[in-house]
């Protein structure tokens, strides 16, 4: 079935002097405009295109690859503001439209916004909303505790920085685990530390628990082999130090170091960590 607002293979029906037509399973066509047709081609080749609605609203097939897909969300540059609405710049030559009723706040040309890709059911046109917490819902969670998932950094706020997660929930990243600087649209790979009363998700970067040690005593032998086997922190060293240096808290370094030692990598002596 072709599907508007996403990625299809579809295969080569018949050449016009127009483009070519692409048809789907069911025998739907759609036009593939000569600058995409690919210079050597044969009928019934498959081919990934891009389908959405020209600007004159015909099913069209591209192999340009929009920065953003029908369900996603993705950071994305206003080009032009009319008395309609917002335009954005989504890798294509026809723009995606933002009403204003879907602007959190104004939006002007040269900004970037973090937006929502979804079907306006009564125009059937594919449109952006910066009003991104409307499409996330936590009352029925498909993650767990310990989960990894993918975040996307939404907003920030005084407790740390509100991400979307797998593209359906919404969560939290407290400040006390942040040590890098945070932009919206970023994108990480996180675990989903807690879930607190009302499906509430408290999420960190990388990972958790005892799935940290491994990959906090890995950073720690790196940093080492940069500074010739010698590190000036101890277990007694002020938090903000081994934050700035080695971008973890203080609890996950000691666990670290703590592993390290065990298996007789490191040696902790009153000045500092040598590696073995």
């Amino acid at each position: 079935m072709m599907k508007l607002g996403q990625i299809n293979t579809l295969e080569i029906l018949r050449e016009t002097d127009h483009g070519v037509y692409l048809v789907d399973e069911e025998n739907n066509e759609v036009l593939l405009p000569n600058r995409y047709v690919p210079d050597a081609f044969k009928i019934w080749d498959k081919i990934e295109v891009f389908v959405y609605l020209d600007n004159e609203e015909r099913l069209v097939a591209t192999t340009d690859k929009p920065y953003i897909t029908l369900g996603d969300f993705a950071l994305l540059r206003c080009s032009a503001v009319t008395e309609y609405g917002a335009f954005l710049d989504w890798g294509l030559v026809k723009e995606l439209f933002c009403p204003f009723k879907e602007q959190v706040f104004k939006m002007k040309p040269g900004g970037w916004y973090l937006v929502h890709c979804y079907l306006d059911e009564k125009t059937e046109r594919l449109v952006a909303s910066s009003k991104t917490n409307r499409f996330l819902d936590n009352k029925e969670l498909k993650v767990g505790q310990f989960d990894e998932v993918d975040i996307i950094a939404s907003h920030p706020s005084d407790m740390g920085w509100n991400v979307i997660v797998n593209k359906i929930h919404s969560g939290l990243i407290f400040n006390d685990t942040i040590f890098n600087d945070i932009n919206v649209g970023d994108k990480f790979k996180g675990v989903v530390k807690k879930i607190r009363e009302g499906n509430k998700l408290d999420v960190v970067i990388g990972q958790v628990g005892y799935r940290n040690i491994e990959p906090n005593a890995k950073r720690i032998l790196e940093e080492l082999e940069d500074n010739s086997g010698y590190i000036n922190l101890t277990d007694k060293s002020d938090p903000e130090a081994i934050k700035e240096q080695l971008q973890m808290s203080k609890k996950s370094f000691k666990k670290a170091i703590g592993t390290l030692y065990k298996q007789k990598q490191v040696d902790l002596k009153p000045d500092g960590i040598y590696k073995l």
